[in-house]
């Protein structure tokens, strides 16, 4: 079981909740945008932490070399979460050719060796980069998971896989995790099929709900991670409103997402709390609309979402690591995350 003990140092190091280090929420109450203290905390609560995208390129495949620090001090906020999810956008791989499209990424098998050694508990690999080395690249992607005993979900050697979760039990809540792609590129070839390896697509509206959907019938909570968004956008397209609309009638508890290398906004959907954009995070340049950042903390109580949190960071314009801020950097990033709900139509 991991401790609060890095979280704890984290936030002595951004000045306490005071001092603007955290955004505390209470998604259920109208006012949730503005600051307030957390509410008590019960013992069989839940924390989960959820970042953005990760590559091991340019600026950022030399962090490999020491796979245990390659995400600098925000590991700190990951490990001391129960459970901690990130989206890694790359193929992780040395085979395979280059699908048609301009930017292709890969990394070695040290890529599940850092993000395993960060705390990151499950990845996401439903983006558009997973193939970027064609089926031969997600093979491989997908063993070097196994190898490293890091969960890789989103993707598999046929639709079966692709679209299955990955579930957990933390203290007795029973969590299901689902990764879809809304990324059009390439969209039908790069689609799992029954007898073809590939990404669980959310295009596939009635296999992704039927995922949904069965997964609720035997977890407390399900998560869905989404790719999909409109890069350089800061506002929910009327696609990703209504993918996230049909995937909290399916039953989830949380829908999230990256793409648009930007932070979205954040919210309640009915029962269902959603994040529209993590943005970038361990990121390979420097010149991708935005290096600010954040771990999203969500405190589940029981079966519902009683707390989200934003722990601010900004990515270091030398090594591509997120850096936790304090102070007025604090601040800024989190008045600038909370008016991003404006355009979310989220309560």
């Amino acid at each position: 079981m991991r401790t609060c003990a890095g979280l704890l140092a984290v936030l002595a190091m951004l000045g306490g909740c005071a001092s603007g280090g955290v955004r505390w929420e209470q998604p259920r109450v109208a006012s949730a945008t503005a600051s307030a203290g957390p509410p008590s905390a019960s013992a069989s609560d839940v924390t989960l932490a959820f970042a953005g995208d990760v590559h091991f390129s340019d600026r950022t495949a030399g962090l490999l070399a020491d796979p245990a620090t390659a995400f600098g001090p925000i590991a700190s906020v990951l490990t001391s979460a129960d459970l901690a999810m990130v989206n890694l956008e790359t193929a992780v791989t040395d085979r395979g050719t280059p699908e048609p499209k301009q930017f292709h990424f890969r990394a070695p098998a040290a890529a599940f060796d850092a993000v395993r050694a960060a705390g990151v508990d499950v990845v996401t690999i439903a983006n558009n980069h997973a193939l970027d080395y064609g089926r031969v690249g997600l093979a491989d992607t997908l063993d070097n998971a196994r190898r490293a005993g890091v969960p890789a979900i989103g993707a598999g050697q046929n639709a079966t896989e692709a679209y299955a979760p990955w579930v957990t039990s933390i203290r007795g809540t029973r969590i299901a995790f689902l990764a879809f792609s809304q990324v059009h590129e390439l969209e039908f070839s790069w689609a799992a099929r029954d007898d073809k390896a590939g990404e669980a697509m959310a295009g596939d509206l009635a296999r992704a709900t039927a995922a949904v959907r069965a997964a609720r019938s035997s977890a407390d909570v399900v998560v869905v991670y989404v790719h999909w968004g409109q890069e350089g956008n800061s506002c929910p397209t009327a696609e990703m409103r209504t993918f996230a609309a049909k995937m909290a009638e399916a039953g989830a508890t949380v829908v999230l997402g990256t793409h648009a290398h930007l932070l979205l906004g954040d919210g309640m959907m009915g029962k269902t709390y959603v994040g529209y954009g993590l943005g970038n995070f361990l990121w390979w340049r420097d010149d991708a609309f935005s290096n600010d950042t954040g771990v999203l903390r969500l405190t589940l109580r029981g079966s519902e979402v009683a707390r989200a949190e934003l722990v601010p960071a900004v990515i270091s314009r030398t090594t591509g690591q997120p850096l936790p801020v304090s102070g007025p950097e604090a601040d800024r990033i989190l008045r600038k995350y909370a008016d991003l709900r404006g355009c979310t139509g989220l309560g």
